[in-house]
């Protein structure tokens, strides 16, 4: 009977085996076909992120291509490498003017002005049609580096990037008013500036250009990026025509004028420089910054004979013997601030000669239209130059000047602080021109955080020249711009 019992009870418990073999097969065959899922959608993840982050960068290197080539030191800048492609210096470009960077494969052709081609530019036409500007058919337009000599013939692809739209802005088109915000009615033609601080349409600071790149990747990932960037100004000021910065002066400032009376330093604006026209109010004639220097005024004949009495040759904010203390801006009054100052004006300089330098050193390009930087990390001396330079001119060493030379805009002379002239002419510098002595007098560097030496203006007196002229036009054409500084930045969805 047992027997029986436990013979009914195993064929009872038969394929229970086999039922857990197959519900076992069953969960690896669900997990695998997760895994595999899994890994498939992840696969497509990393592939789309892959792409999406591909032509993020292609677009992006359009833009840095375009800023880069603003600037005059760049090797591919578009005033040499195109010429009349964008406005000279200083000339604004027109609202409804956009020019076009192209970067097409061998076989491509890129023309995003025509609206039935592969790579068209729609997006123009939403930001500036409502102004009355229709894309121009066609539009001005260069190669990008890419696509040209060498690197056209590199064995590897450039980056993708199709086209790179420059172009100025205004109020209607960037949907925003800018300053001065007194309900002035949006001008669908006057452009955008940016003066350091903000926008604006008074034309101060430099103009605002909107640079726009696309970017299409093999697989038909697309990119839209947009800056709007202005190259900065360095914004130096001047409270006085000649400035002699130091206020550690042991035991004077060094003053030395011309007993002649041709010679003089007014700080009354004056002399206009392209488009601009002096307006501002005069500043001081001579400032010196360390107050408790009362012997500075010395230098200059006030006594008999009354022939000799030049107090009306240095005038400014008072009409007679304007030299008077001045206050200089924060980081021109430690060494460390000047030495910084020296560093980006030396960053951003069009030419930079180490060693000592001539009027042969001065580059021809420079004119009223095209102002330059130049810095000379040495001594300069100008000797029988007849000429007229334009822009700021940094010397850190001892600045000899003929006054037969006229200069028109900025004159640091930052190190040495020494300017000597020692005969006759009848030059001038229009502008400013500041000094200070960043070296003690065996041309060691003084402790950064203390305040400048002793600077050191020796114009003999058998020495000429018609002196030093307050430019507030001439100042702000010769200030240059420390790169395009990009103000705002977003991806335009398509």
């Amino acid at each position: 009977m047992r027997a029986r019992r436990q013979i009914r009870s195993k064929q009872r418990e038969e394929g229970v085996a086999l039922l857990i073999s197959i519900f076992i097969l069953l969960l690896i065959s669900v997990v695998a076909i997760a895994l595999i899922v899994s890994s498939g959608t992840e696969s497509a993840l990393a592939g789309n992120y892959r792409s999406s982050t591909g032509v993020y960068y292609a677009a992006l290197s359009g833009l840095e291509e375009a800023r880069g080539r603003f600037q005059p030191k760049d090797p591919n800048y578009f005033g040499t490498t195109s010429p009349g492609f964008l406005p000279s210096p200083g000339t604004p470009l027109a609202v409804g003017s956009p020019v076009y960077l192209i970067n097409p494969l061998p076989t491509e052709v890129v023309a995003p002005w025509d609206p039935a081609s592969t790579y068209p530019d729609t997006q123009y036409n939403q930001e500036f049609a409502t102004s009355g500007f229709a894309l121009p058919n066609p539009s001005p337009s260069t190669p990008s580096v890419w696509n040209s000599s060498p690197l056209n013939s590199l064995s590897f692809p450039g980056p993708l990037y199709k086209w790179v739209r420059i172009n100025s802005v205004s109020e209607p088109s960037m949907g925003l008013q800018v300053a001065p915000f007194d309900g002035h009615s949006a001008d669908p033609i006057k452009p955008i500036f940016y003066d350091g601080a903000q926008l604006n349409v008074s034309s101060s600071g430099s103009q605002v250009l909107e640079i726009t790149s696309l970017a299409v990747l093999p697989n038909g990932s697309q990119k839209l990026v947009q800056y709007l960037a202005a190259p900065t100004p360095l914004n130096l000021t001047f409270n006085a025509a000649l400035t002699l910065d130091g206020s550690n002066m042991q035991p004077n400032a060094q003053f030395t004028v011309p007993n002649s009376s041709n010679f003089s330093v007014r700080g009354n604006d004056q002399y206009s420089a392209g488009s601009c026209n002096p307006g501002l109010g005069a500043v001081d004639a001579v400032g010196y910054t360390d107050p408790s220097d009362s012997n500075i005024t010395s230098a200059i004949h006030t006594g008999p004979p009354t022939s000799q009495d030049r107090r009306g040759n240095y005038t400014g904010k008072a009409p007679t013997l304007d030299v008077v203390p001045v206050t200089v801006s924060g980081n021109l009054q430690t060494v460390g601030g000047l030495n910084a100052l020296v560093q980006t004006i030396t960053q951003n300089a069009d030419v930079v000669v180490n060693g000592n330098a001539t009027q042969s050193n001065m580059p021809a390009a420079m004119s009223a239209s095209n102002p330059m930087t130049i810095v000379i990390n040495g001594d300069l001396t100008f000797s029988g130059w007849h000429s007229t330079g334009y822009g700021l001119l940094l010397v850190t060493g001892t600045f000899t000047y003929d006054p037969d030379a006229t200069w028109n805009g900025i004159v640091l002379v930052i190190g040495k602080g020494k300017i000597y002239s020692h005969q006759g002419g009848t030059g001038q510098l229009n502008g400013a021109v500041f000094l200070a002595s960043t070296v003690d007098s065996s041309g060691n560097p003084l402790p950064s955080s203390s305040p400048p030496g002793t600077p050191n203006f020796d114009f003999t007196s058998s020495s000429g020249s018609n002196g030093i002229y307050y430019s507030s036009c001439w100042i702000q054409a010769a200030m240059p711009a420390l790169g395009y500084k990009i103000l705002s930045f977003h991806e335009i969805s398509q």
